[in-house]
């Protein structure tokens, strides 16, 4: 019997220090308890049969509002609340931001074989935002990548992923990224239109764009944190290797799905730790 309960920030992340507060009906106070450090509530209060709401709120995070219903057992399954950070309906305060490429990551997965996945990430790259004052739309986002800096975990791959058959890294040396606008996709969600270069192709491509929050960091500075997701075809880029093997299945699939997860600090430098 009571009450269990998740609770979870937008990209998964438990919330440890959450409180949650149970109202009845009549919007008096029958049960307060903590997150553990899992995020969880299990609290074993007894109550009565009927209709509750459930708020629940951490600092730094806007508060959210779930119904719970009590069964006859005394029990009250409210699953999972998603928290936003304090006003992570916005974007960061106006101004240059610096990408921290300690602390950030750019990524891509390739199917492999149609019945598996092959995970690699760039360790080098660097970039920068500029946001807005007045009109959002015209925030700015520029990035570049070193090629070779290729890691899947397999040292033969990465070589052939280096060669002339995929990044052709001696021709290509850089993959580049100018944003070209913003448009609002949702309520905490942005889409970042922009023209990527890689292998010497340059082609449009848009990131669905999430800010995550803004926070302050141990060293004195403001960071904010993002999450953005794209779809690359490789033909598209003139990577158009190959190897089919049994039943036409290709070696390496020619989608690319790719996942950056980034922080970045207020200010055109990174502040020294």
């Amino acid at each position: 019997m009571g009450l269990t309960a998740k609770i979870r920030t937008r990209d998964g992340w438990a919330v440890s220090h959450a409180v949650v507060t149970v109202t009845d009906m009549t919007g008096s106070q029958v049960l307060r308890a903590e997150a553990d450090a899992e995020g969880a509530v299990r609290d074993t209060t007894e109550l009565a049969p009927g209709a509750y709401t459930v708020i629940v709120t951490a600092v730094g995070y806007a508060p959210a509002a779930a119904s719970a219903l009590v069964t006859a057992s005394g029990r009250a399954a409210v699953g999972t609340v998603t928290l936003a950070r304090q006003g992570g309906t916005e974007l960061p305060p106006p101004g240059p931001w610096t990408i921290d490429p300690a602390h950030s990551s750019v990524a891509a997965v390739a199917q492999h074989l149609g019945i598996s996945s092959v995970h690699g990430r760039f360790t080098e790259f660097a970039a920068s935002i500029e946001v807005a004052p007045d009109e959002v739309a015209k925030s700015r986002v520029e990035a570049v990548i070193k090629a070779a800096s290729i890691d899947t975990g397999n040292g033969m791959r990465d070589t052939h992923l280096r060669s002339a058959d995929f990044l052709d890294v001696e021709r290509f040396p850089e993959i580049t990224y100018h944003s070209t606008g913003l448009t609002v996709a949702g309520s905490d969600r942005w889409t970042v239109h922009g023209d990527l270069t890689l292998h010497g192709v340059a082609r449009p491509v848009d990131l669905d764009l999430a800010y995550l929050g803004t926070g302050s960091d141990p060293w004195g500075g403001t960071r904010a944190a993002f999450r953005a997701t794209t779809e690359l075809h490789r033909e598209d880029f003139a990577m158009n290797y190959n190897q089919v093997v049994q039943a036409g299945i290709a070696a390496i699939g020619t989608t690319l799905k790719v996942e950056l997860d980034v922080q970045a600090v207020q200010g055109d430098a990174l502040p020294q730790a």
